[in-house]
């Protein structure tokens, strides 16, 4: 289980406040449950986790195994939800830098359709020069406009390189399964397919083949990352302050009311950076609307600590931070020695990386309490497959349960439509001229 440290928020809280909350917590915890609450029409996510591989997951397991042999690089398409999860996982467990040395049996996985940078396209077609590539298209709708975008250039580029009929065995669509333009696109050009269900909302999907497609081509276990969301799922129905849940959740909605209106999510692991962006929509998506919500920021430490670090400890004290902590790897690096000591690192010489980093992450958690900013601690425990489907469960639940204290709805995202009719009144979209 996720442990939650809150022993570093009671300098601007108080517990009988946190034990005032129980009724509140818990009527939130059984309103995502029951389904009784606002968005109950997208609550499928909470019983995605399975302990035996369904009929679609098997498929996904044969598609990956497909794509691992016969592509260099696997090129996923898709924006917000269709992207962030699976990259999340993939960084988070096999490092920012995982595409280096990687080929055919091991694939690079890259992502498109999250933006409309020229220059990152450009990257894009340069990387894929000379190699075997394939495409996963994500969308519910096909008609987003990044990523269809992208998926029409990208397509292109599969029919001129294996001719039409060799391309349809390199795309796959993770679509709706009825509707949709990607849907209909998919049935009549012979793509094979996957489901995205109707009752899950895209920064919720990552345990969709949304994400289990892209994780099982990296080589990621996907039956390891839905029995640690089982775990999840079993272990966090528990209905008092014993659940971290609970705890994440309550605490920060009591900061939230006193006047702590940013919260920032951070890791000292480098790879957890991406984990920060799924995050960030996870929560901003779901909770910032009707004029509340706490703005979810992310940083790297110790890196950030040396940019941020300034802001965080002496800035406006309108913040606080969640810092997320994995055991040390069974792989240790030991500081040596240097005889001239020039450095004056001699001191640690015979100590690992890892006890530099443990001291570290206490100082910073000290320095940042005593310069007034509460900092609440989730131990993951050791960083594995399973442990990854564990964590994206316990913040979807966390999610849920704090957007339902907060009183709004967690599964709408009204204002996200607003730019795009702007921007496609301004492309000349029919339909959109006014």
């Amino acid at each position: 289980m996720i442990k939650v440290d809150i022993s570093n928020v009671w300098g601007q809280l108080a517990l009988p406040d946190l034990l005032a909350m129980e009724k509140e917590v818990a009527a939130a915890h059984t309103t995502l449950t029951d389904g009784t609450g606002a968005g109950n029409d997208f609550l499928g996510w909470l019983n995605l986790p399975v302990r035996e591989a369904t009929e679609e997951i098997t498929r996904i397991q044969k598609a990956a195994k497909k794509i691992r042999s016969d592509s260099d690089v696997f090129v996923v398409i898709g924006i917000g939800g269709s992207y962030l999860g699976p990259r999340a996982a993939i960084e988070l467990l096999q490092g920012p830098n995982h595409n280096i040395g990687k080929g055919k049996g091991n694939p690079q996985i890259f992502f498109a359709g999250n933006g409309l940078s020229t220059r990152h396209w450009n990257e894009l077609t340069r990387l894929l020069e000379g190699k075997d590539f394939s495409i996963a298209i994500i969308s519910k709708s096909g008609t987003t406009t990044e990523p269809a975008i992208a998926t029409r250039a990208l397509r292109w580029m599969l029919e001129r390189k294996y001719g039409t009929d060799g391309a349809k065995s390199r795309i796959y669509a993770i679509t709706d399964p009825c509707k949709g333009a990607l849907r209909q696109m998919a049935t009549e050009e012979g793509w094979e397919t996957f489901i995205i269900p109707p009752n899950v909302g895209g920064r919720f999907s990552v345990l969709t083949p949304v994400g289990l497609l892209p994780m099982a081509v990296a080589g990621i276990d996907i039956m390891e990352v839905m029995n640690g969301a089982m775990d999840a799922k079993e272990a966090y129905d528990l209905r008092s302050f014993e659940n971290p849940v609970w705890q994440y959740a309550a605490v920060r909605n009591l900061l939230y009311r006193n006047g702590k209106a940013l919260e920032i999510f951070e890791s000292f692991e480098p790879g957890f950076k991406m984990f920060g962006g799924w995050w960030q929509q996870l929560f901003g998506e779901s909770e910032g609307k009707d004029g509340k919500g706490i703005f979810p920021a992310t940083a790297e430490l110790t890196a950030d600590l040396h940019s941020l670090g300034q802001m965080i400890q002496q800035g406006e004290r309108n913040l606080f931070e969640t810092m997320v902590r994995f055991d040390a790897p069974q792989t240790k690096y030991t500081i040596g020695s240097d005889w001239k000591n020039l450095d004056g690192l001699n001191y640690l010489e015979g100590r690992t990386l890892d006890f530099v980093d443990e001291k570290a992450f206490l100082g910073t958690v000290a320095a940042h309490v005593d310069g007034g900013v509460p900092v609440i601690t989730m131990d993951v425990g050791e960083l594995n497959d399973r442990k990854v489907g564990e964590l994206f469960y316990f913040l979807e639940l966390s999610c849920g349960v704090s957007a339902y204290i907060l009183g709004v709805n967690p599964f709408n995202q009204p204002g996200v439509e607003l730019y795009k009719r702007n921007m496609f009144r301004l492309l000349g979209k029919p339909g959109y001229e006014k």
